[in-house]
């Protein structure tokens, strides 16, 4: 088996508020892969002492420990009690109820002999190759489907976080688990797979360079840096070009590729 994890801040001027990681087991044959990106908040609005990065390394952290030692566990019920654990790490100090107290997507996958577990909340990607080079994208889309013109307002997107109708992030309710997108496949039917965060996912979804095979294809190839690479590169070339765009120029950007 072979892991790469390749993480990149939107700015040097701001820390990386994703967050990876990549776990074997002590004995017998399997692993875990953990993808967080934080949702940073408007400037001293999320009720909470603690800035992004503290919440995504605790979240994260719990995650990876979890999903390794608890295999008694299926993957949402690990996510609820690692925001379960995250949170009473700080709900003494913090407005936890706050709408932007600190959150984060998911995407996670755990796999042994026999199944791949997977799991994904909120607008990260998890992508599954088949031995034939088949890819599977395991989405939430719940973000996709709201309306342009609600998510281009805070105060209007903030209406539908965590909420019926809306979409969902892990911040500090475990309930929320339930609502990921989650299951198993055969073991025998993955050979590869690779997590993202949205900042990773521009190469497809929002500079259409190809479809999610196509994403994969890079991976395999050039690894995660390299899709990373072409990312940073597509942002810069419409900058160059003076282009009005929608999106921040650069976002935090993680990938993680496992070949099982």
């Amino acid at each position: 088996m072979r892991t790469d994890v390749v993480t990149l801040p939107g700015s040097p001027e701001r820390p990386n508020e994703d967050w990876a990681a990549a776990a074997l087991p002590a004995a017998g044959e399997g692993g875990t892969v953990v993808v967080l990106d934080g949702v940073t908040p408007p400037a001293g609005h999320d009720g909470c002492v603690h800035d992004v990065p503290w919440f995504t390394a605790h979240l994260g952290g719990a995650l990876t420990e979890l999903s390794v030692s608890r295999r008694d566990l299926t993957l949402p019920e690990i996510l609820a009690m690692a925001i379960r654990r995250t949170a009473d790490a700080h709900r003494k100090t913090c407005d936890l109820s706050h709408v932007r107290t600190p959150q984060a997507t998911v995407a996670m996958a755990r796999w042994d002999a026999a199944v791949v577990e997977h799991l994904v909340l909120s607008d990260a990607a998890l992508l599954l190759e088949a031995p034939d080079g088949s890819v599977r994208a395991v989405l939430d889309d719940r973000l996709d489907r709201i309306p342009d013109e609600i998510r281009r307002s805070l105060e209007a997107t903030d209406r539908l976080r965590n909420q019926e109708g809306g979409f969902f992030t892990a911040a500090a309710d475990p309930e929320v688990a339930r609502r990921a997108v989650a299951g198993t496949t055969p073991r025998s039917a993955v050979r590869a797979l690779a997590a993202l965060t949205d900042g990773a996912t521009r190469w497809v979804e929002l500079f259409e360079e190809g479809d999610w095979a196509d994403c994969f294809g890079v991976l395999r190839e050039e690894g995660p840096h390299g899709l990373l690479r072409r990312v940073r590169a597509l942002e810069a070339a419409g900058e160059a070009a003076g282009g009005t765009h929608r999106w921040k120029l650069h976002d935090d950007a993680t990938a993680v590729y496992a070949s099982l």
